[in-house]
């Protein structure tokens, strides 16, 4: 492969890869960091995640339960807040995933719904 196709950090042109952009295509090369992201899939409807990490302080609802939108779930303690989590929908609680005095990091399955 000639020099001048060959870059100054060692890449050449077949690291380029296409990006389109609003209908254009654009030749970039991707970082290793771009590469190795962790996708985005839909979340399941029927779970409630933690969103912060924090400490179960109450919990109003068990398994079983029939709550309404809008109905206070938990109270779940983050950087000195009182963040009280409410039902996003009308359902029923099939599991609950955590109990009072829990410390949950984000990303934690708090509850399920049937």
């Amino acid at each position: 492969m000639s020099e001048e196709n060959n870059n100054k950090n060692g890449s050449n042109d077949a690291d380029m890869q296409p990006l389109n952009v609003m209908g254009d295509t654009y030749y970039t090369r991707y970082t290793r960091k771009y590469i190795n992201r962790q996708h985005w899939t839909k979340p399941d409807e029927r779970e409630l995640l933690s969103i912060i990490p924090g400490t179960v302080r109450e919990m109003f609802v068990k398994e079983g339960d029939e709550v309404h939108h809008g109905q206070k779930l938990l109270i779940l303690e983050a950087m000195k807040m009182m963040n009280t989590i409410y039902s996003p929908a009308d359902g029923y609680i099939e599991t609950i995933g955590v109990k009072t005095g829990d410390r949950i990091p984000k990303g934690t399955l708090i509850l399920k719904f049937a």
